[in-house]
């Protein structure tokens, strides 16, 4: 009798084993549904095939480029700049956030980075696909003209991707790009980041912004406050850099 109990609890004890190692690959593994969504968005995207994305739900959007998730956490979107909904709203603002509240609000997403964790205000610096579709949602924004181009090295992998898709949509005159406002939002844009983007791998000038976009001074190596100053965006040469709108440092 002693025998048959202790062969049975062997066995008992050999099939919660079992069970908890299932229970386990069960709650690690992705389902077939997440499995298909990323392999789209790997296909689409190849640059970012290396990553496992982390997941989240967006509970609040800030603006049309800025959420928060279900954990509190705030993210930007990387390489995208919607126009101000906040303090002097600008052109087209209040139609990018209510698009990104349509689009977002209480979406699960996937999220990807670029090279930084986050920018200087402490938001997560990421590429963003809803559920269910193989388009970034970063380049949705561009594509139908709620959005142009940002870029802020190093987070460069899809900033000439990025501009071939603003491209598009200011020749098709959709969102900001077409409308009455479009010229003067054209004129507001030009000279900006979006049109900076970098052409070499490490890019050294460091282009400031001042005076809420008014005063716009670039910094080469070696000059005076050139170690000092935060740069909101960086250019290969000066020609870049005075071709964006900025002018050289006087010292």
């Amino acid at each position: 009798m002693g025998r048959r109990m202790k062969k049975f609890d062997m066995r008992v004890v050999i099939l919660l084993a079992i069970l908890t190692f299932i229970a386990g690959c069960t709650g690690s593994t992705k389902t077939v549904s997440d499995n298909a969504d990323l392999a789209s968005i790997y296909e689409r995207y190849p640059e970012l095939s290396g990553q496992t994305p982390e997941e989240a739900v967006v509970a609040r959007i800030v603006d049309g480029d800025t959420f928060e998730t279900k954990t509190g956490s705030k993210v930007r979107l990387i390489g995208v700049n919607t126009p101000e909904k906040y303090g002097k709203v600008e052109f087209y603002g209040v139609e990018a956030s209510e698009y990104t509240q349509r689009r977002l609000a209480g979406k699960a997403v996937y999220m990807f980075k670029d090279v930084s964790e986050t920018d200087r205000y402490g938001r997560l610096l990421r590429f963003v696909f809803i559920k269910g579709e193989s388009t970034m949602y970063n380049e949705s924004l561009l594509q139908d003209g709620y959005a142009n181009v940002m870029t802020y090295p190093p987070d460069v992998m899809y900033a000439k991707y990025f501009l071939k898709v603003e491209r598009t949509a200011r020749d098709k005159g959709v969102g900001l790009w077409g409308g009455e406002e479009s010229a003067s939002s054209d004129s507001a844009n030009a000279g900006t980041p979006s049109d900076a983007a970098p052409e070499c791998a490490e890019p050294q000038i460091k282009g400031n912004i001042k005076s809420g976009g008014k005063e716009k001074i670039y910094h080469v190596p070696g000059g005076r406050s050139y170690d000092q100053t935060k740069a909101e965006v960086m250019f290969c040469t000066e020609e870049e850099a005075q071709a964006a709108g900025f002018r050289k440092a006087a010292r």
